[in-house]
């Protein structure tokens, strides 16, 4: 069974194709982009490129794996469309990942895991030393997480590089999520053919851009 694997919830478009069997699983392609202002125009051209090299067509999908946020609005946005409309075209399950687990995995713990969430904020989670999420995900200046976290010894992704010397602690494993990773957090889904899932975007505070209100009366 093949799985396309896809995230854009960082700066890092990252798109892979897993082949997953009943005991086992296999990145048969992986390739990735790190710049945050082209995920509509490189989502499409990785995926391409991840099917030629993995020598299958589109077709040939069994599932698609996307990660679910937190992240900025306008990227999330275009990943999870992406998946949901190959999904819907191929009428295939889709499986949503939170990306924070998927920059986590396999790291142990207690382990804090961060991305930028731009405004001088980061989305966060933290683990416990089995990996399990215990905390978020949620957003917040990276002062106010150092100073609610308890017990936990690394830190991991983007944002705890970035604001290390905030969070005070040594910063290990990806800063961006793992395409092997979410594969194998999806992976039991797959093999089950369990039923395609909403891909609900975890964007954690409004957008921006929000419509204009009423027009102000203006006295004359």
């Amino acid at each position: 069974m093949f799985a396309l694997v896809l995230d854009t919830a960082t700066p890092a478009v990252s798109v892979g194709i897993a082949e997953v069997t009943t005991d086992g699983l296999t990145m048969v392609a992986e390739d990735q982009v790190v710049d945050g202002r082209r995920h509509g125009e490189a989502l499409a051209v990785l995926i391409a490129g991840c099917l030629d090299k993995a020598g299958i067509r589109i077709d040939l999908l069994d599932a698609v794996v996307a990660g679910v946020g937190p992240g900025p609005f306008t990227g999330l946005r275009v990943g999870l469309v992406t998946a949901a409309a190959i999904a819907d075209a191929r009428q295939i399950p889709a499986y949503g990942v939170c990306s924070l687990d998927a920059i986590a995995a396999g790291l142990g713990g207690p382990l804090l895991v961060a991305t930028d969430a731009r405004r001088k904020e980061i989305y966060w989670a933290t683990y416990d030393a089995a990996g399990a999420r215990v905390n978020g995900p949620s957003v917040d200046k990276p002062a106010a997480v150092r100073e609610n976290m308890d017990a936990v010894e690394r830190a991991a992704g983007a944002g705890a590089a970035q604001y290390a010397e905030i969070l005070g602690l040594p910063v290990t494993g990806p800063e961006y999520p793992s395409m092997p990773a979410m594969a194998r957090l999806a992976a039991d889904r797959v093999r089950a053919g369990a039923p395609t899932e909403p891909l609900t975007p975890l964007y954690l505070r409004r957008p921006d851009a929000t419509e204009p209100g009423e027009r102000k009366k203006v006295n004359r």
